[in-house]
């Protein structure tokens, strides 16, 4: 099997990754199994954090390596938290799903139902090597809103709060193969998988 890197350390990411690339005969390991620190995202945009993290992985470890940058943009608060979605509120470990949330709900708290647009953004990138001067980037969009209230128990980060239309609940609501069909990350991993075998 061949081995590639995950610069992420999200449990969530690396159940939902690692499920699509069994069938590519690929073994996902997380860089946390090499001891692979943490790298800065200095970047300004999703593509640029997602290089510097996959660049970082592969220099590490010397595999090649997958990375995600995602977020949440909200219209009503011009894009964002964008990149900055996993640290809206500045707070790392369990409890910032709930404190990011938390803090959107009440940046939006007198905003109404029909301005709380808003899309999740994902960009998966893969680097053969860490000099790849073609790394393979994908990307995917998913549209939906923000509730009122989280609902839901599924998924991670603002599922609870991503109002999906298509199936009039939640995200956090959805059953995990059905939020993998739709979501930002699911169509950027759909598109990795496309481009994949042409790529090696």
């Amino acid at each position: 099997m061949k081995k590639i890197v995950l610069a992420s350390g999200n449990r969530g990411k690396l159940k939902e990754l690692r499920q699509i690339f069994v069938e590519k005969d690929v073994d996902l390991v997380p860089q946390s199994e090499f001891q692979v620190s943490d790298v800065e995202e200095t970047g300004l945009s999703f593509v640029e954090n997602a290089l510097i993290k996959a660049r970082h992985a592969c220099v590490e470890t010397g595999l090649p390596a997958i990375a995600d940058d995602s977020g949440i943009e909200v219209d009503a608060l011009g894009g964002e938290p964008g990149i900055y979605s996993a640290r809206y509120a500045g707070v790392n470990g369990p409890t910032a799903d709930a404190e990011n949330n938390a803090k959107l709900l009440s940046a939006l708290a007198h905003i109404p139902e029909a301005e709380r647009g808003a899309r999740f953004q994902c960009v998966i990138v893969y680097l053969r090597h860490e000099r790849d001067s073609m790394p393979l980037i994908c990307q995917g969009s998913w549209e939906g809103r923000i509730l009122f209230d989280a609902v839901g128990s599924n998924g991670f980060g603002y599922d609870p709060l991503f109002y999906v239309p298509t199936h009039d609940c939640a995200s956090a609501v959805l059953d995990p193969a059905v939020k993998n069909s739709l979501s930002h990350r699911g169509q950027a991993l759909r598109l990795l998988m496309k481009c994949w075998n042409s790529h090696h």
